[in-house]
């Protein structure tokens, strides 16, 4: 039961995570884009983009701990060998390193930039500008992860191992 309590958990948390990326990625860069024209994109990086951070951020550590929680958990699983991508683990570990990549990129890469793009670091307006091109190459990066690490993560246990 704990395992599949980890999984639902882990899918769940993946869910969230991937599909705050795709917001912002698909819906909130270029609706900002169009509200920064017609003077109304105040209330998207006031009131929304903080909040949607908080969620992205977070769904993140916890898409990332019930992963290795059912790393450690599952019978027919190692969480050394997903690590080194080694025998039945080794597809599961792909997409286990590819969203510890991603992890990486949310906490080191996309939010403290996010924090000087939104306001809430304050800078001038050359380290806005920079801090936003590094946070959506970020959020790029990510996007383009997202779709292996996603097959990875829920078909790994279904795939011939890796030799």
């Amino acid at each position: 039961m704990e395992l599949i309590l980890d999984r639902w958990l882990h899918i769940l948390a993946g869910i969230t995570w991937i599909g705050l990326l795709y917001y912002f990625n698909f819906v909130q860069a270029p609706g900002l884009a169009k509200a920064r024209a017609d003077g109304t994109a105040a209330g998207i990086t006031t009131h929304i983009a903080p909040r949607a951070l908080l969620w992205f951020r977070w769904a993140a550590v916890v898409t990332w701990l019930t992963g290795a929680l059912y790393l450690f958990r599952a019978p027919h699983l190692s969480f050394a060998d997903a690590s080194m991508l080694k025998g039945a683990s080794a597809t599961i570990g792909l997409g286990a390193w590819l969203g510890t990549i991603m992890l990486f990129n949310v906490w080191v890469l996309i939010w403290p930039n996010q924090k000087k793009v939104l306001g809430i670091v304050k800078v001038d307006d050359a380290a806005k500008a920079k801090a936003a091109r590094v946070a959506f190459l970020a959020s790029r990066t990510n996007t383009m992860l997202s779709i292996p690490m996603a097959f990875f993560m829920v078909a790994g246990a279904h795939l011939p191992t890796l030799h």
